[in-house]
């Protein structure tokens, strides 16, 4: 009797790495494939006003920012974790967050994964410490207030 096949998802990158989704090594990330990615990535699913869609890339651009301003200082490698702090979008997308909760624990383990080997690529632990997490996702909070408010022009209440 044979075993069943391991399961293969894999994605061909502009850069000509090959990533595998479900055992992504740090070894096949690239900058470049991740701001191409999220720059072309829309925010709210493209729900907002304007002419032109706002961008992950422009999202992690304003949260690198935020933390700098909450936390002056800051050593360049946490700053560096804010920018990336959405980089497995360039992959899986910008999913919303209901959508997240509906699919479960199975895609938070498979995003995870996918960060981790991000974070290593460029010299960050697979995961950062608690209180760098805590002050990303406050200025990522901050950042959604503002785009909700004023990009997707969601009410204040």
């Amino acid at each position: 009797m044979r075993e069943a096949a391991q399961p293969r998802a894999w994605q061909r990158m502009l850069s000509g790495r090959r990533l595998d989704l479900l055992d992504p090594s740090p070894l096949d990330v690239e900058i470049t494939d991740i701001a191409h990615g999220l720059a072309r990535e829309a925010r709210w699913n493209g729900q907002t006003h304007g002419d032109h869609a706002f961008s992950v890339a422009q999202h992690c651009l304003l949260v690198e920012d935020l933390v700098g301003r909450f936390k002056p200082g800051l050593e360049p490698r946490w700053r560096l974790a804010a920018l990336l702090h959405d980089a497995p979008e360039y992959v899986i997308g910008d999913l919303i967050s209901p959508f997240k909760a509906a699919v479960g624990l199975d895609y938070k383990q498979f995003e995870l994964r996918l960060m981790a080997a991000i974070h290593l690529r460029f010299g960050l632990p697979a995961e950062p410490p608690a209180w760098v997490g805590k002050l990303i996702k406050r200025a990522d909070k901050a950042s959604a207030y503002y785009e909700a408010v004023h990009l997707a022009g969601f009410d204040l209440a």
